[in-house]
């Protein structure tokens, strides 16, 4: 068959989504993957691993009608051009657009996941309330034209369902984006304790609280480092790089921006820290589990689900320094609990978060 895999963001597909593909092509499919960066950028990237990637239009931020009207067009002339037997899209303007686009063409088999509601969902104010009622609109539209859609936690499940977004009997549950046991390995400890944050730099995954925990730690435990590795973004809660260079230059944190293989920087942590509002289950942190590390991460939907207290980490709520900067601390003071939370860390990444063990999840929902 021939299956479609639509993102408003190339890198994410590439990174996040690479293994779901390539056992697509492994159960013998043929993958199209569509992304939002030029084709010369990333063509033959997918070609390495038989996936034929297409740029499409899609603004990944904005509500700008005529430019959705823009996205729209183009994917229902990609679908009637094409003829997808399946379709698997993520990221709200590819899920939206993507299955009303499959559905004009007559194509039943859609597949959408939420992975993660954003901030507009769950934000306030008057200009956020507008924006999230039409956001359900055509999220109730999206899961109309779906077979069966995918959720990574319970939290995001149930406020499709209470909102009457979605039936119930049309969900599914998969534990996140998965990670590769086989490529995330547990590695040794470092000798001084350490803190590791990766991810796109906006407000939302909790980058300030991060680096105001930093600034205290680093007041009061000179040699521990606390690093951080991910690009600035377009989104409208971005860090600018004017706010980071402050805490660059003070030594607080040590930059590395954007990096293709972050294995090496998660083995230089002790402790990886994502203080995130939301997600959908962050794969980062997977990652990071997976190699062994403690975690410390908020008690937000998607977050939560990654850490039993106590026992691999520690929650703390939402946009509370003080509570991040508390157990920052205690894991600097007990280095053998830490060193025994990572360890459970990758047990429990190899019981239920093995990528092979997710992607069958969604191969079997989508029969293939």
């Amino acid at each position: 068959m021939k299956i479609a895999v639509l993102s408003s963001h190339t890198s994410s597909l590439f990174w996040f989504r690479m293994d779901m593909m390539k056992d697509f092509i492994e159960n013998g499919h043929t993958v199209i993957a569509l992304g939002s960066e030029p084709e010369a950028e990333w063509k033959k990237k997918f070609e390495e691993y038989n996936i034929d990637y297409r740029q499409l239009y899609v603004e990944r931020n904005g509500m700008n009608p005529l430019k959705d009207l823009k996205t729209l067009r183009f994917l229902y002339t990609f679908m009637k051009k094409e003829r997808p037997d399946k379709v698997f899209a993520y990221q709200a303007k590819t899920v939206v657009y993507g299955s009303i686009a499959a559905k004009l063409n007559g194509i039943s088999e859609v597949y959408p996941l939420i992975a993660g509601l954003g901030s507009i969902f769950r934000g306030e104010g008057f200009k956020n309330k507008v924006v999230k009622t039409i956001m359900k609109i055509e999220y109730w539209v999206a899961c109309k034209c779906s077979k069966k859609v995918f959720f990574q936690n319970q939290d995001d499940k149930n406020e499709f369902i209470q909102n009457g977004l979605v039936k119930g009997k049309k969900t599914v549950i998969i534990n996140g984006s998965g990670v590769d046991i086989e490529k995330f390995k547990p590695t040794q400890f470092p000798e001084e304790p350490a803190f590791l944050y990766i991810g796109r730099l906006i407000k939302d995954k909790g980058i300030m609280e991060y680096l105001e925990a930093c600034k205290e730690i680093k007041n009061k435990h000179p040699k521990v480092r606390c690093l951080l590795v991910g690009p600035f973004d377009s989104n409208p809660s971005a860090l600018k790089p004017d706010e980071l260079k402050p805490f660059i230059e003070n030594g607080v944190i040590e930059y590395f921006g954007e990096q293709s293989d972050v294995r090496p920087f998660i083995s230089q942590c002790s402790t990886y820290v994502l203080p995130s509002y939301h997600e959908g289950t962050p794969k980062t942190v997977l990652e990071a589990m997976a190699m062994g590390r403690s975690i410390i991460t908020s008690d937000a939907p998607g977050c939560r689900e990654t850490v039993i207290e106590g026992q691999n980490g520690y929650l703390v709520k939402v946009k509370d320094i003080k509570g991040l900067t508390n157990k920052m601390e205690y894991l600097i003071s007990d280095r053998e609990i830490c060193k025994n939370m990572g360890q459970e860390s990758a047990k429990i990444a190899r019981e239920k978060y093995d990528v092979k063990v997710v992607n069958q999840s969604i191969i079997q929902t989508m029969d293939l």
